[in-house]
């Protein structure tokens, strides 16, 4: 399966759950809302049944207050409150739709208000403005009792059918507290533990793809570090077949090229070296012939051989030593590099001194050395090519009565400075660059015996080490030569 495939899958997955957990979260927030509304309702059924046997007391009372002492004014109660029944009866029939058993006790509480109403309350009004009206009316006091009788059998009727209606309502209204506690307790955990399934599979999932991801990656970082250190031939199992695959394959193939490659170096350096060899013993043997030819001339003609031909073979000798000198140096160029110096415990200061003394210092040269000089682990006979080449180079291009040479030293966290200064004839800012080619010189090659590869030796050497080097100067001003040494 692919990488991208996987990725898709575990998103789709993820975003599936929490969908899941979205939907029920709905579902039971649904429940809850339901259980909610029918508390609000069943407060309401309570307070509108309050409010509704309130009333009937007022009209009950004030129907009493009427009877005693005939006095209109005590019927306003009963006459606001009956204003007000139908209204009551018919929101407190609304929310009691929902519950069969309170709308039948609501409905009987209505039959009895009704027949209270019409078969007492009604009749004792009107009896007792009867009596007002005429006093001669028979009978009034048996009729107005046996009313009250009934009335009071009725409306003890009426009160106990609130009671078992105002106790059934809260009987509901307990049992949908309960239920709405629990729809919560419910919505809650069900929430919490989808949520942390959704989390867990979540981290799971990121969990297995960083470490598939990074655990192959780490395989190809270790393949590389084993290339950098000379291993080409190491090779990436990946049978994936995903989108790393392909990145294991690219890298199989270039470590398959640079071991390619380097095999096929390796044969030519081979080859470099036998024909460097060849080139030696064969440009080198015939030099010597011409070197010892001349010399056998110039002891056979003795005081015979005119002035100009021995010049001429002088001359010959000259040019026979350059050659193999030029030889020599290209030899020790190509070299660089291709083998691996021995780094050893190097006292740069008995180092400058012993490579002093192999040089021939002309007597007007003087050579100032620092005060200090560090120890170094590094390769020794590189560092005392560099510094050879520098310094001979700084007396052969010397054009002053009075030599000078400074050596200076430097340490920063990463290198050594070191610099080589003359006060020489200066070189031009142009030449700065084209001095480290190779066979290229500032003088006739005539008036200065050069090769032109000293300097070039001398590059090759620093830069291989890890260092760089460059020179500071203008004509007439001497030249300072600085190169950096890595410290190991």
């Amino acid at each position: 399966m692919k990488l991208s495939v996987k990725l898709f899958v575990g998103f789709l997955l993820i975003s599936a759950l929490f969908t899941a957990v979205a939907i029920v979260n709905f579902r039971l927030s649904e429940d809850v809302i339901e259980n909610s509304d029918w508390v609000t309702r069943s407060q309401v059924v309570v307070r509108n049944s309050a409010a509704l046997q309130r009333n009937i007391i007022d009209m009950e009372t004030g129907i009493r207050g009427f009877l005693l002492n005939g006095n209109e004014t005590f019927l306003i109660p009963y006459t606001q409150a009956k204003q007000l029944m139908p209204r009551l009866f018919k929101e407190l029939s609304t929310y009691t739709t929902y519950t069969p058993e309170q709308t039948s006790k609501l409905r009987y509480i209505v039959d009895v208000q009704k027949r209270w109403e019409q078969d007492y309350a009604e009749p004792l009004i009107a009896i007792t403005r009867a009596d007002m009206a005429d006093s001669t009316v028979k009978d009034i006091s048996f009729k107005v009792d046996s009313l009250l009788v009934g009335e009071k059998d009725l409306m003890d009727s009426l009160r106990v059918a609130f009671k078992d209606f105002n106790a059934y309502e809260y009987k509901v209204r307990k049992d949908r507290l309960n239920r709405l506690s629990n729809s919560i307790e419910n919505t809650r955990q069900v929430s919490t533990i989808l949520t942390i399934i959704s989390v867990i599979l979540g981290l799971s999932w990121a969990y297995y793809i960083t470490r598939l991801i990074s655990t192959r990656i780490m395989i190809m970082v270790n393949l590389a570090d084993k290339i950098s250190k000379g291993d080409y031939k190491t090779q990436i199992n990946d049978n994936a077949n995903d989108e790393l695959s392909m990145l294991s394959l690219s890298l199989n193939s270039m470590a398959t090229t640079i071991d390619e490659t380097f095999s096929e170096l390796d044969r030519k350096n081979k080859e470099l070296d036998q024909f460097a060899y060849v080139v030696s013993h064969d440009l080198k043997a015939p030099l010597r012939g011409i070197e010892v030819a001349s010399r056998w001339v110039e002891e056979d003609m003795g005081r015979q051989l005119p002035e100009n031909v021995r010049e001429y073979l002088a001359m010959m000798r000259t040019r026979v030593h350059r050659m193999e000198n030029l030889i020599n140096g290209i030899l020790a160029l190509a070299r660089i590099g291709r083998t691996t110096p021995v780094d050893e415990q190097v006292d740069v200061g008995e180092l400058l001194h012993d490579t002093v003394d192999l040089i021939n210092i002309p007597p007007h040269f003087r050579i100032i050395f620092p005060e200090a000089l560090p120890v170094i682990f590094t390769a020794r006979i590189q560092l005392q090519q560099v510094f050879s080449n520098l310094i001979s180079n700084a007396i052969k291009y010397n054009d002053k009565e009075e030599g000078l040479i400074t050596i200076g030293f430097k340490e920063s966290e990463e290198y050594y400075t070191f610099s080589v200064k003359d006060n020489g004839p200066g070189i031009d800012a142009d030449y700065h660059e084209r001095i480290f080619v190779i066979f290229q010189t500032l003088q006739e090659r005539d008036a200065v015996e050069s090769t032109g590869v000293g300097l070039a030796i001398v590059k090759k050497i620093v830069e291989w080490q890890g260092g760089t080097i460059w020179v500071n100067s203008e004509p007439g001003q001497g030249a300072t030569f600085t190169f950096t040494w890595p410290k190991k």
